[in-house]
């Protein structure tokens, strides 16, 4: 029976390809709309439950005109049609609803319900563009996409089984009521009058309230992530006062943020505490005057009673549950900031894998700013031929890494376009097109998971062999050899800390160089590929380095000549644009910029023809 209710959703199933809208009510359509049977069933249980709840204060009623008519002796006879009716509602109805009700709560909507919309969350989320997550925390970018799910659940179930139900309680007990004497009934249309404004009044600030909260959540967790994210920086700058008090300010404001919603909380029970003394003490003033008056009997008396005292009592759960309504609305309009966001650089309905067979890449007339910024490229052509290994000289900030990412479409040029093998890469599928492209970067950052999993991240199915041969090649055995985790896990199938932080800036560069030996591209990219590399291994792995780039087409972004040595062309930059390219001995001959960067050069060997020192360039 459970398997039953708890596989109505599938979250797996393929999302929509459109992002939710950033209304509010078509942010929750959006989701709604995928299990839409089930809340209907679970407002038509809602319904049928609603009106059974009226129902037995009505039948309790009767029962009490019944037994003040009615010999002991004749009860059974007289009134067994009532008593068998009251305990089919109570043995037979009232139960099996109320489980059918948790049943598709807890088991269809409770879990597979938020996940469906925690996994589509992730999902439209990450493909956003690489700009998307370098302008926010990556905590509070999480924080959003972990947190709406349960709110958005939330706000829907409180709905169903508290407003919705109050509402059909209230219709029905007015119904009820007013069929004996309408006067009866005046009592309880105030009452909901006057709690219908008092939501007017108090929903909107708890509504604007909870999303400040959930902002100020969102900003400290944010931070608390960046700190503990960059934990190495705080502790080795000693500054831990400075950061208890940038956190600390962060709670402040969440603090004071809960204080103000809080406010609204209390402001609003206590009044509708008010609006339900009030009432009572009306029904039953109501309810006494016209027994008195001969106008309803003793049943409708007690019916009256008993559904006021119900309501009051329904009241403070329902109170509760709009307040959580609201707050879960502030919440997820906050997430929405996030999650709601149009997909920026996605493919074109037309775009094609990219086909390489040869790995020419061209720039033709490629320009490029970040925002309102100065022009990181400017008009620039380049041509790389099939197989030529290229080095990007030049001073820092002048658009080496930049033109590496537009080639990589992490970013699309103002002006001009990118070709690879003729076939414009804007126009072709995104994936396709990374997977033709091997990366090495200089800030090497692994996935915290074991090192078999990062090495065979480009090419999974690759198999145990070629792991091992890449890591052998990138000289990486040695320390795998020596890993072991907290867990246990040992060699391969340790595991290396967030961004693997348990290896040095040498052996996450290693692992990075197997990873993409292991992906085997036809074009490969090395930005400061052995930066990070003591100088003995970073000779050792030279050799492996030109094995790899052998039949590739290479872009290699370097400050130092032991890389830029097994290039057949330099290209430098300044101002945007390429000033000068050649051959090494050629661009010490012209005299030019890379000349006199190459003769400010120090702390690197000696050239065997020119005797000057090699350094960053």
């Amino acid at each position: 029976m459970f398997r039953f209710f708890e596989t109505r959703i599938d979250f797996r199933k393929q999302p929509p390809e459109e992002p939710p809208p950033d209304t509010l009510w078509g942010f929750y359509w959006h989701f709604i709309a995928q299990a839409k049977g089930l809340f209907i069933a679970l407002f038509a249980l809602g319904f049928v439950l609603a009106i059974f709840e009226a129902l037995i204060p009505y039948l309790i009623g009767r029962l009490v005109n019944a037994l003040s008519h009615s010999s002991p002796e004749g009860i059974f006879s007289e009134a067994g049609p009532l008593l068998i009716t009251m305990a089919a509602v109570i043995l037979l109805v009232r139960p099996f609803g109320t489980i059918l009700f948790r049943l598709l709560v807890n088991h269809s909507l409770a879990v597979s319900f938020t996940t469906m919309v925690h996994w589509q969350n992730y999902w439209h989320v990450v493909r956003q563009p690489l700009a998307f997550f370098q302008d926010d925390f990556a905590g509070r970018i999480a924080n959003r996409v972990l947190q709406t799910g349960r709110p958005l659940r939330e706000s829907i179930l409180s709905v169903a089984r508290a407003v919705w139900q109050i509402l059909i309680f209230g219709a029905a007990s007015i119904g009820l009521l007013g069929t004996q004497d309408i006067r009866l009934a005046l009592p309880m249309a105030g009452w909901f009058t006057l709690y219908a404004l008092l939501l007017v009044v108090a929903l909107p600030r708890i509504q604007k309230r909870s999303r400040v909260s959930s902002e100020a959540r969102s900003a400290v967790t944010g931070k608390v992530v960046d700190s503990f994210t960059n934990i190495m920086t705080v502790k080795l700058f000693g500054r831990r006062k400075e950061e208890d008090d940038y956190i600390s300010e962060g709670y402040s404001r969440l603090n004071d943020a809960f204080m103000s919603q809080q406010r609204v909380n209390t402001v609003y029970v206590a009044a509708l505490t008010l609006i339900n003394a009030v009432f009572l003490v009306a029904t039953g003033a109501m309810a006494v005057w016209l027994f008195s008056a001969n106008r309803i009997d003793a049943g409708t008396m007690t019916t009256a009673l008993l559904l006021s005292t119900q309501i009051v009592s329904m009241s403070g759960w329902v109170a509760f549950e709009v307040m959580s309504i609201f707050e879960n609305v502030g919440t997820v309009q906050e997430g929405m900031k996030t999650i709601s966001r149009p997909l920026a650089m996605q493919d074109l309905p037309d775009a094609k894998p990219l086909n390489v067979s040869r790995g020419e890449i061209r720039f033709e007339n490629v320009s490029f700013s970040y925002g309102e910024g100065d022009t990181v490229i400017d008009g620039l052509d380049l041509t790389i031929r099939p197989g030529e290994k290229i080095g990007l000289v030049g001073r820092s900030g002048v658009g080496k890494t930049t033109l590496v990412n537009l080639l990589l479409r992490f970013f699309e040029p103002q002006e001009g376009r990118i070709l690879i093998d003729g076939q414009d890469i804007a126009g072709v599928k995104e994936e396709s097109l990374r997977a033709q492209i091997s990366v090495v970067t200089q800030d090497t950052s692994l996935l915290h998971r074991s090192i078999k999993e990062n090495i065979l991240y480009g090419r999974p199915q690759a198999g145990d062999d070629a792991m091992a041969a890449a890591a052998r090649q990138a000289h990486a055995t040695d320390f795998i050899e020596r890993l072991a985790d907290g867990r246990g896990r040992r060699e391969f199938e340790a595991h290396v800390g967030e961004r693997g932080v348990k290896l040095s800036g040498g052996q996450r560069q290693r692992i990075a160089i197997a990873r993409v030996i292991v992906k085997d591209a036809p074009i490969l990219v090395l930005d400061e590929a052995t930066s990070a590399l003591d100088s003995e291994v970073e000779a050792a792995i030279q050799e492996s380095l030109a094995t790899l780039m052998e039949g590739k087409t290479v872009i290699a972004i370097a400050h130092r000549l032991s890389t830029l040595q097994l290039m057949d062309r330099l290209i430098v930059m300044d101002d945007a644009r390429i000033v000068e390219e050649g051959t090494h001995e050629e661009l010490l001959e012209n005299g030019g910029l890379y000349a006199g960067l190459w003769s400010r050069q120090s702390g690197g060997f000696l050239s065997a023809r020119k005797g000057v020192a090699d350094e960053a360039v």
